[in-house]
C-alpha cells in the first residue's frame, strides 16, 4: 500500500487529463465497461463536457510511477439531509494492477475527502453481473440502500 498514492484530479493538468481518459478507455474496453474505443472526438467532448460541470470531481491512484486506477465523480445535494454527497460514476482499476489494493486506496481516498469536505455520504451504481466490484464495495461498508432501489434510465 505504500506504493499508492490517491490525487485529486485536475483537468488543467495535461498529465491527470491524459492519465483520466486512458483509464476511461480501459473500462470503456472492460466487458463491465461494454464499451467501443475512446475515439479522439469522445475525448474532447468528454473533456468539455466535464470541464463545463462545476460538479466535477476526478481521483486517480498511481500506484508507483503508473496511473492504475480512476474514479469520475459528481458532488450532488441530498436533500433529507441538507447535505452534499459525493456520487462515483466511473470506478476502474487497470487490469495488471488489480489485486494489489488499488480499489480500496482509490474508495479510502474519497471517503477522506468527503469527510473533509463535510460530505454526508458516498453513492455508486454497480452492474448486477460485476461481482468483484460488489465484493470490493462491500468489504469498504458500502451497503444496498435501505429501501433497495433501482438505477433506471431513459434514453433520449
Amino acid at each position: 500500500m505504500n506504493d499508492i498514492e490517491i490525487i485529486t484530479g485536475d483537468l488543467r493538468l495535461v498529465e491527470h487529463r491524459v492519465a483520466m481518459l486512458a483509464l476511461l478507455e480501459m473500462y470503456m474496453l472492460d466487458p463491465m465497461g461494454d464499451h467501443g474505443r475512446l475515439t479522439d472526438e469522445l475525448a474532447e467532448e468528454i473533456v468539455l463536457g466535464l470541464e463545463s460541470q462545476p460538479n466535477y470531481l476526478f481521483f486517480l491512484a498511481k500506484y508507483g510511477s503508473e496511473y492504475a486506477g480512476l474514479a469520475n465523480c459528481f458532488v450532488n445535494f441530498s436533500t433529507f439531509k441538507a447535505k452534499k454527497l459525493v456520487n462515483i460514476h466511473d470506478f476502474a482499476v487497470s487490469p495488471k494492477y488489480r489485486k494489489l489494493g488499488i480499489g480500496e486506496a482509490l474508495i479510502r481516498g474519497i471517503f477522506d475527502y468527503s469527510l473533509r469536505m463535510g460530505f454526508c455520504k458516498v453513492t455508486l451504481e454497480v452492474r448486477h453481473d460485476n461481482e468483484a466490484a460488489q465484493k470490493l464495495y462491500k468489504k469498504m461498508r458500502f451497503k444496498e440502500c435501505n429501501t433497495p432501489m433501482y438505477f433506471w434510465e431513459y434514453l433520449l
